[in-house]
């Protein structure tokens, strides 16, 4: 395809990685026509670069090693979008504040 940088395949997690620019839309349809399987963008992202790793919505089982499925959706991510006050609340009973906090 016209605009495609390069091309990297994966057979072992059935990912391949098409850098250039070019539309998406485009490029799946064509992978799929060309291969006769079904083709989708890739949903995970590394999880070091979402906030919340382990959030509802957000972490999957079926994703490879060192993978969390990318979401931007707020409404999946609640954790991504915590005001302060509910921040300061979750952190006020955390393990490493042991002296935040007292009930005898």
């Amino acid at each position: 395809m016209e605009g495609v940088q390069s091309v990297d395949i994966q057979p072992k997690q059935h990912k391949v990685t098409v850098v250039g620019y070019v539309d998406p839309d485009k490029v799946v349809n064509r992978v799929a026509r060309r291969t006769g399987k079904r083709a989708e963008i890739w949903p995970y992202v590394p999880y070091d670069v979402v906030a919340h790793p382990y959030a509802q919505g957000v972490y999957d089982r079926k994703a490879p090693a060192g993978y969390v499925r990318y979401s931007e959706d707020p409404r999946v991510n609640q954790l991504a979008r915590a005001s302060s006050t509910e921040v300061r609340y979750t952190t006020a009973f955390s393990d490493e504040n042991t002296g935040a906090c007292s009930v005898m």
